[in-house]
């Protein structure tokens, strides 16, 4: 099997130019992220910038030119064994090996090294005839955006979707040092967004004390974020832009911080300290007049007051109506074990799993209009709908039609098949599992099953799931179960139908 590079949470260190032309200087930078990235526990790669030189600057421009880069390039020039010899040390250090190769010799001498991962730099993310040869490399890449358009992002990444590269981007202003208003961190949000399944970064230039740019970057999403690196000396100035291995240290430590501090990307379940804790602010009901044994309680019988006891009625639990079994003077708090509570249990069933569903198209980003109607398919009654059951949103019911089924976590439809409809499901959120003909079948998001009619198929997420339903025309009574009990079922009694959410029809 083909081994794809795991991207996410690196961190990656930029060399770039600041070795001076020294191999020997380069060795202590090297060295000194080395031990500043053990010491955070972290993972990270050493990043090199290549150039061949001898055919990257035009002939004429060797000498005198007008482009700033181009004295700095031939300046700090090193050669292939140079390179080599650093590859070892990056190695040696515990880090991941990578490299920018700015033309097509430079693929090359990456693959001639075996380093790692190729980084295509935002100036090279439109040179095709470079970009060709990197795919060809047959290496993971990392890629920037600095200054690209959102069409010009879209070209790259289907480039190497289309050439099986694996690949991940990066946020990127392409301004040396970035200063805060021109940072745009909210990019990632969007490239996130645009490109779910791809992993998503930041190549950072801000000035290295500005620590709150890498956390804002965390918090956004980002899952790779690289910085340029150096060592000052009494001969080499550092460029504004560039951390010292402090320097380095501090942002290492402030991306970690704000993993920290921005924990899980699903909803926990509430920790006992919380829930003490809000307990300890939650009022009580209490009785304002006596209280009788057998009775229903109304409003104007109670107040609410803190604290609320242990086994004492929560001013959230109480429901007018109420019946205590034992009599209460005022000020006595309610307890539940004294207590009935009136409830309709299949209406709050079918509220919960319309609040449920709401929040799984949001979540989903999929917009209904205002006029559908809302099915509630329960099979053996409203009851168990959380855990046997589905909820089918109507959208258009011609020769053709079109469908919307939701199950929450945890539920199951049970095995049935159709005479006369044909129906085709596609995934557009969650995971679902399906048996069609006695074959299980895992969809995830844009997968395609096809039913024919009179095939058996059952259908149920543990996760919860969104899926379109395409088919010929419905009708009702075109269900048959495998369980028959459920086919002598009126089918008003085993589907809840309603307009819209049906707020005031439940």
């Amino acid at each position: 099997m083909r081994k794809i590079f795991e991207f996410k949470d690196l961190f990656v260190l930029d060399l770039a130019n600041n070795h001076q032309g020294s191999a020997q200087h380069a060795t202590r930078i090297i060295r000194a992220c080395g031990d500043v990235v053990k010491a955070n526990h972290a993972r990270a790669a050493l990043k090199f910038q290549f150039r061949n030189l001898d055919t990257f600057v035009h002939a004429e421009h060797k000498q005198a030119s007008s482009n700033k880069h181009i004295s700095r390039f031939l300046s700090t020039k090193l050669d292939p064994d140079d390179w080599r010899v650093l590859t070892e040390e990056v190695r040696a250090q515990g880090l991941l090996t990578m490299a920018t190769p700015f033309d097509e010799d430079s693929v090359d001498l990456i693959a001639e090294l075996d380093i790692e991962v190729i980084k295509v730099a935002s100036c090279s993310a439109t040179d095709w005839p470079l970009l060709e040869r990197i795919a060809d490399a047959d290496k993971p890449v990392l890629f920037s955006t600095g200054g690209l358009t959102l069409r010009q992002i879209d070209d790259l990444v289907s480039f190497f979707d289309h050439r099986r590269v694996s690949h991940a981007m990066m946020h990127c202003v392409s301004i040396y040092p970035t200063p805060d208003e021109k940072l745009q961190l909210n990019q990632i949000d969007l490239l996130r967004r645009r490109y779910p399944d791809k992993v998503v970064g930041f190549s950072t230039h801000e000035l290295p004390e500005n620590l709150s740019a890498v956390q804002i970057a965390v918090a956004k999403g980002a899952r790779i974020l690289e910085r340029h690196v150096g060592i000052a000396t009494g001969d080499i100035r550092l460029n504004a832009y560039s951390s010292t291995p402090e320097q380095l240290d501090a942002w290492l430590k402030a991306a970690a911080r704000a993993k920290t501090l921005i924990g899980s990307e699903v909803r926990p379940e509430p920790v006992f300290e919380e829930v003490d804790s809000l307990n300890s602010l939650k009022r009580g009901v209490y009785a304002r007049v006596p209280l009788r044994a057998g009775l229903a309680i109304e409003g104007t019988d109670v107040y609410f007051a803190m604290p609320c006891l242990d086994g004492q009625l929560g001013s959230g639990e109480w429901r007018s109506g109420s019946v205590t079994s034992q009599d209460l003077e005022p000020n006595d708090p309610l307890r539940r074990e004294n207590l009935q509570i009136p409830s309709d249990l299949d209406k709050q069933v079918l509220f919960t799993a319309i609040h449920t569903i709401k929040g799984m198209l949001n979540e989903a980003r999929i917009a209904l209009n205002t006029e559908f109607c809302a099915e509630f398919s329960h099979h053996y009654g409203l009851s168990r709908f959380p855990q046997i059951g589905a909820t089918i949103i109507d959208c258009i019911n011609r020769r053709y039609c079109k469908k919307l089924v939701i199950q929450t976590p945890g539920q199951y439809h049970p095995c049935h098949y159709h005479k006369m409809k044909e129906e085709t499901f596609q995934v557009l959120w969650g995971a679902l599992e399906l048996t069609v003909d006695g074959r299980r079948k895992s969809l995830v998001p844009g997968d395609i099953q096809v039913i024919q009619q009179g095939v058996w198929h059952d259908f149920w997420s543990q996760s919860g799931v969104i899926f379109e339903e395409i088919s010929t025309t419905h009708f009702n009574d075109d269900s048959y179960y495998e369980d028959k009990a459920i086919n002598r079922i009126k089918r008003s009694d085993r589907k809840t139908v309603v307009n819209h959410w049906g707020r005031y029809q439940i």
